[in-house]
């Protein structure tokens, strides 16, 4: 199962230059932690009590990993690496800093696609279990 999960593709680097990515693409059901939970900065309070309520809110239905070290493109690399089908980043647009229609609503990123869209935080269970399925 890991040699068919095992994958090698290019992808653009936090500096936007292109670079070869490793990553395990085990199906959400297989993949042993289904999902990433990341305040963008280690050291604003609000957001990382905001990301410990989305920890929170999704523990008890599956198994989840919180990160606050490093830039948040290493932590999405290391998430590709072992399996981790979804990342979710809780970021200003979440405080409502920048926009109040965007507050509590965060990140939700794909590991095959690498696709990111913005999804309220009282719909991300249900989102993330449908792509579980």
């Amino acid at each position: 199962m890991i040699c068919e999960a095992y994958a090698e593709d290019q992808a653009p680097n936090d500096k936007g230059e292109m670079e070869t990515r490793t990553v395990l693409r085990f199906h959400p059901r297989m993949a042993p932690i289904k999902c990433a939970i990341f305040p963008l900065l280690k050291n604003k309070e609000p957001l990382i009590a905001k990301a410990k309520e989305v920890v929170d809110l999704l523990r008890p239905h599956m198994f989840v990993f919180y990160d606050e070290s490093g830039a948040i493109g290493r932590r999405y690399r290391r998430q590709d690496e072992i399996g981790t089908p979804f990342c979710v980043t809780v970021d200003f647009e979440t405080l409502g800093e920048k926009d109040e229609k965007l507050r509590d609503t965060v990140t939700l990123r794909e590991r095959d696609s690498m696709k990111q869209e913005r999804i309220a935080i009282s719909d991300l269970l249900a989102a993330l279990s449908v792509r579980i399925a």
